[in-house]
């Protein structure tokens, strides 16, 4: 990993590049294994609109949606249980948030080339004083980061392959979102698209 030497945006501490190429490239492999034990599915909203992200999770717990609503699970939606976090993985929590309890899901979401998500806040954790960590891995990402109430106004920037960010603090109920990727930005991934890790205490 590249030297610690974050930016600051609203709150979000953005560490540009800290995952040099090597490292990126044993992650996904990592990714490509935790996908291989629990396949990626398409989430459905409360509301049963499917989302345009898929996603899977590693962890004693991973995130899911429903008709049942938000929320952490024991279980795959296909009935397994999670595959265990990657120490390559973990070790990027502990470098940039050495002072949080160790993470007990990483969500993947796969951005296909036509994939967003819209605002939101990371609110479905019990300890909102534990910070949520996200690595970005593939094509440029066109993250938006909000207030910590819906309306007001907005900042943009984008996020490329090795980039990790940390919402702690103040940060840590901001709205965010992804508008847009960018296709043909980054080869790391042989194909389209981005690859998402978000690392949470959930308990």
């Amino acid at each position: 990993m590249n030297e610690l030497h974050p930016r600051e945006i609203r709150g979000f501490r953005l560490f540009d590049g800290l995952l040099d190429a090597d490292m990126q490239a044993a992650i996904v492999e990592d990714v490509r294994r935790v996908i291989r034990a629990a396949p990626l599915f398409v989430p459905v909203t409360p509301r049963g609109k499917p989302m345009s992200v898929r996603m899977t999770g590693a962890g004693r717990l991973g995130w899911v949606t429903d008709r049942g609503g938000y929320r952490y699970d024991e279980r795959h939606p296909a009935g397994g249980a999670w595959p265990a976090i990657p120490d390559r993985i973990l070790s990027v929590w502990r470098e940039v948030v050495p002072e949080a309890r160790d993470p007990e899901c990483c969500l993947v979401n796969w951005y296909d080339p036509a994939a967003r998500m819209g605002l939101h806040q990371d609110r479905d954790e019990a300890d909102l004083t534990q910070p949520v960590v996200s690595i970005s891995l593939g094509d440029d990402a066109l993250f938006r980061i909000g207030n910590q109430t819906r309306g007001g106004s907005t900042e943009s920037l984008w996020l490329r392959s090795g980039d990790v960010l940390v919402m702690a603090g103040d940060a840590r109920l901001r709205y965010h979102g992804v508008d847009r990727i960018a296709v043909g930005t980054s080869t790391l991934l042989g194909a389209p698209g981005r690859i998402n890790l978000t690392l949470r205490v959930v308990t």
